[in-house]
């Protein structure tokens, strides 16, 4: 007991120290600084929206086919006699070659039988006329034969009735009569057929022209030219063969002109028209209307192709629009045609654009003049700026164009604004931004990368 109080008195004064001179302390020491917190500011990616001319495009794809595709159909048979050396496949050849000649010696030999047949005819129809000739003097001369018999009769018939001839003598003279008529109907009778003869002639000479004209025309068919250049892609014939009419010896394309027929998505396909003219509407279900429609907007066409890296390019002009419009993908088929697919062809360096080609087809209207903004930068019909303070704003536009990765506004939104390429997460209206121009997006915006 007594050495918890010596403890106690020992330890007290000891506190009581310690708390005196860390109340001096405290009571003399200078008061703690005090932090003001500030507000939180948020970096964001911006770029100045600025007015531009964009050129509204839609892009398909498709495979080249030439415009024309010649068919070298042999009309008559026969054994080829030549076949043109150049008519190889890839080999080009001009107009008016002849690809193929038949054997003409059956032709021939028709024609001499079409030609011989009408020189009978036409002798039979000159023996005619001298028959007829000859048939009219006969009756003339029985006629007049006739006339004596019968005044030969009329003096027997009188003589007889006097009894100074006997009846024999009368009868006699009536047989000879009666044969004189008889003769007199019997060239009358040939006569009357001689017009009959002469039409038979005339239509055996007729049938005898119609056969020399056909043989005349197997003979030109022996010979198969070419009716434009084009560039063979098909050969099914050596000299030596039989051909049969109607065989295929050959299939050739023009190199005038080559068609592509893209696959282009029917919504924009009427999107691109309407941007091109406002005012349009017609029917998707009737392709003779759109095709008439988009024939007469201002569109440019190109057809692309990429060659090792590189990209060859031919001008194009919309033709039609296919008749079907696919169930699946909405698609529709619209064929483009370039003039002269061989011209500014360079073996190595621009090939021309031929049959199987893989390419791609681009629509463009007329520019559309706008701010152009980065597709992210609209979030549901909304865009966010930094405003003269860097504060956060909501600004509500409707795009004229949205393409690819870039927007076009044309209303809305002030020239200049400072408008956030990507919204931040979370957007607060009115919150504290501090804005960084991202030099990339705008190079890009100003025409890297897009067509205009």
């Amino acid at each position: 007991m007594k050495n918890l109080v010596k403890l106690a008195l020992i330890s007290l004064p000891i506190v009581g120290l310690g708390v005196a001179f860390l109340s001096y302390t405290v009571s003399n020491s200078p008061p703690p600084e005090q932090q003001i917190l500030g507000e939180r500011t948020t970096h964001v990616s911006v770029i100045i929206a600025r007015t531009d001319a964009v050129r509204p495009m839609i892009r398909g794809f498709g495979r080249a086919e030439p415009a024309r595709v010649y068919e070298a159909v042999a009309q008559v048979a026969g054994t080829a006699d030549y076949v043109n050396p150049m008519l190889n496949r890839g080999e080009i050849l001009p107009a008016g070659a002849v690809l193929l000649r038949l054997s003409p010696a059956d032709y021939n030999l028709a024609i001499a039988q079409s030609r011989s047949t009408i020189r009978t005819a036409q002798a039979r129809f000159a023996e005619l006329a001298v028959t007829q000739e000859n048939l009219e003097a006969s009756l003339e001369i029985e006629r007049q034969s006739l006339d004596l018999l019968e005044q030969e009769l009329t003096r027997a018939e009188t003589l007889f009735n006097a009894g100074s001839i006997p009846q024999t003598s009368r009868d006699a003279a009536r047989a000879a009569v009666l044969a004189g008529r008889q003769r007199v109907q019997n060239v009358a009778s040939s006569l009357a057929l001689l017009p009959t003869q002469r039409a038979v002639q005339t239509e055996q000479i007729a049938a005898a022209q119609i056969s020399l004209e056909q043989a005349e025309r197997n003979l030109a068919h022996t010979e198969l030219t070419l009716p434009y250049t084009a560039r063979v892609s098909q050969v099914a014939v050596e000299t030596g063969e039989f051909v049969r009419a109607g065989s295929t010896i050959a299939e050739l394309d023009g190199i005038e002109a080559a068609e592509v027929e893209a696959q282009i998505n029917l919504a924009s396909l009427r999107g691109l028209m309407r941007s091109a003219a406002p005012n349009t509407s017609v029917s998707p279900m009737d392709p003779s209307a759109m095709t008439s429609t988009i024939r007469n907007l201002d569109l440019t066409v190109s057809v692309n192709l990429e060659l090792g890296g590189d990209m060859v390019s031919w001008d194009a002009t919309i033709d039609r629009l296919s008749d079907t419009i696919d169930p699946l993908s909405g698609a529709v088929g619209v064929v483009v045609r370039v003039e002269d697919a061989y011209r500014e062809a360079n073996p190595g360096l621009r090939p021309p654009l031929t049959q199987g080609m893989f390419v791609e087809v681009i629509l463009m209207a007329p520019p559309l003049e706008g701010l152009v903004l980065p597709r992210t930068a609209l979030r549901d019909g909304v865009v966010m700026i930094a405003d003269a303070d860097n504060r956060l704003r909501r600004v509500p536009v409707t795009p004229s164009l949205a393409q690819g990765d870039i927007v076009v506004v044309s209303e809305g939104l002030p020239s200049g604004a400072m408008v956030l390429v990507v919204p931040p997460s979370p957007a607060i209206e009115g919150m504290l931004l501090e804005p960084h121009v991202d030099d990339a997006v705008m190079a890009k915006l100003a025409g890297g990368g897009r067509l205009k």
